[in-house]
């Protein structure tokens, strides 16, 4: 009986994808009707999400990656699935009629209307994006001015996609602190604030010969040799570096901020001029804080061991970083003269 069954899943999973290959560029319902495909989404230069409630997000492709709203980084990984979901998602049957006008009267309150334009401003598509459908292996939309919903799906995929089409800022905003090469680097500064630690500032500065060289605080006397190898490698930590969450729209942020303690800033000056900076705060030790019975070390009790405050992008937006992310960040300049057995945690 077991391996009855598994033969049918087998069969149906091999007619899927036979049907897929064979029709999905041939839409037998009508493009009209239900052309939810767009097969080269490279032609795709700006998409205009909407729901109901007036959250909108317009993502556009430039020629340093995809924005949102006209301000920010997009994901690259949210806009790399909606592309690949135009371009894999077909329709797979009509809506019932026992079931059209529930479904419209739904599409009608909870639908994401969904524009698509090509790279001259072409309105290349309108369809709206509603919920799951009822046997949970598809989702509910409706082509602009078409008479019917239908239901979408994606080959050999069971879920539905519209979270996708999300019209949530945070879904789509670069979740980037920092993105520099080595090559790129002119220079880094870390300036640390406390009593105990403004003598481990340092800069890192790029020489005529492509190397860099590390200048400790002035009040700071270390003898020996600069470790270039460590030097090499720190260079390379400021690509791509990630943070966990944007806290905009958090009640009494400013004043939270400004009733805790900075731990450093970190200025990262590109060869071409450009500037990154992060202004990093100590986070008040919460229930959810690792250290919040037993001390880490380096961390003052009352501050999280996991996580800081971030400030980034000119100062415009408050973010949460993992240590697990910046640790290797936070060195301090003697640590440049040192031996490779003496690095220190």
């Amino acid at each position: 009986m077991r391996k009855t069954i598994v033969y049918i899943a087998i069969l149906g999973i091999f007619g899927l994808g036979v049907w897929y290959f064979l029709f999905k560029d041939n839409n037998i319902f009508g493009e009209q009707e239900a052309g939810f495909t767009i097969a080269d989404t490279s032609a795709v230069y700006k998409i205009f999400l909407a729901n109901r409630k007036g959250d909108t997000i317009s993502l556009q492709r430039t020629d340093n990656g995809w924005m949102v709203n006209g301000k920010y980084k997009a994901s690259r990984r949210m806009t790399n699935t909606l592309l690949e979901t135009f371009r894999e998602q077909f329709a797979a049957y009509p809506v019932t009629e026992n079931a059209h006008n529930n479904v419209i009267k739904m599409l009608s309150g909870r639908a994401v209307k969904t524009e698509v334009y090509d790279k001259r401003g072409k309105l290349l598509k309108t369809f709206y994006v509603g919920g799951q459908a009822t046997n949970n292996t598809g989702t509910y939309m409706l082509m602009e001015g078409a008479k019917r919903p239908y239901v979408v799906q994606l080959p050999v995929y069971n879920g539905y996609v519209t979270p996708r089409y999300s019209t949530d800022i945070k879904d789509w905003r670069d979740r980037t602190a920092i993105d520099m090469t080595a090559d790129q680097i002119q220079s880094v500064e870390i300036k640390y604030n406390s009593e105990n630690e403004y003598l481990n500032s340092f800069t890192m500065s790029r020489v005529d010969d492509g190397s860099f060289t590390v200048s400790l605080h002035p009040e700071l006397n270390i003898s020996g040799e600069l470790n270039k190898r460590r030097v090499s490698t720190f260079a390379r930590f400021f690509q791509q570096v990630g943070y966990e969450g944007n806290l905009s729209g958090v009640t009494d942020l400013d004043s939270i901020i400004a009733n805790t303690e900075k731990r450093c800033e970190i200025i990262i000056k590109g060869t071409d001029g450009s500037i990154q900076n992060i202004d990093v705060y100590w986070m008040p030790v919460s229930k959810r804080s690792k250290n919040l019975a037993t001390s880490s070390p380096g961390t003052p009790d009352q501050y999280d061991a996991d996580r800081f405050y971030g400030i980034i992008n000119n100062y415009k937006d408050t973010v949460v970083l993992q240590s697990n992310t910046f640790d290797k960040i936070f060195r301090r300049g003697f640590e440049f003269y040192e031996a490779d057995e003496q690095q220190a945690n």
